[in-house]
């Protein structure tokens, strides 16, 4: 499929998917016109590379990541390693302390609520 194709079954922009070519994140042939040409696998590659966005993870970590993972399911081939493990270990614990602030934020919020939402006397 084509790159047009490919941002409309993702619903990502072509611009990031010509990005994620530039980091190493995903391949296209090349037709004999130039343009690129994806396997029907490149729509999952896609979805995994947003996912491991919007967990955080930088296109260098995602990079190192991707061929420890399988496209069609997310989960680990066998080709991952101790360092990557170690890198990975610390990546969570970054994530869980995010969404341990979220979680005190969010209690927060609930108190300022409901202060403001009971009536003063």
């Amino acid at each position: 499929m084509r790159i047009g194709e490919l941002a409309r079954r993702t619903g990502v922009s072509g611009r990031s998917l010509r990005y994620y070519e530039k980091q190493g994140l995903m391949t296209a042939e090349r037709t004999p016109g130039g343009h690129r040409e994806y396997g029907e696998g490149a729509v999952d590659r896609v979805i995994r590379i947003q996912e491991l966005f919007a967990a955080g993870l930088c296109s260098e970590k995602i990079a190192q990541l991707l061929p420890c993972m399988r496209d069609s399911d997310g989960g680990p081939s066998r080709t991952a390693n101790g360092q990557l493990v170690s890198d990975l270990t610390v990546e969570r614990e970054r994530i869980d302390h995010m969404i341990a602030d979220l979680l005190r934020s969010r209690e927060v919020l609930d108190e300022v609520i409901e202060a403001a939402s009971t009536p003063s006397e």
